[in-house]
């Protein structure tokens, strides 16, 4: 799924990302890492993998990476 960075944390490595269709999900430490990114910058395309929610709930976002081409 392609979602565009929203805040970043260079300090926790946590931040939040807008979905295409604007919702904001939040992002852990683990999810960042995972990605075996460095830096985030606010409006860089990104793809994320997430685990399901429950009914009702912002999906769980388990990686981060940069969308590439």
């Amino acid at each position: 799924m392609q979602a565009t960075a929203f805040t970043y944390d260079p300090e926790t490595h946590s931040g939040s990302v807008l979905l295409d269709d604007g919702t904001p999900v939040e992002f852990g430490a683990d999810a960042f890492d995972a990605g075996g990114l460095r830096l985030l910058r606010p409006g860089q395309r990104v793809r994320i993998e997430t685990e399901p929610a429950a009914p009702g709930a912002a999906p769980l976002i388990t990686l981060v990476t940069l969308q590439t081409f």
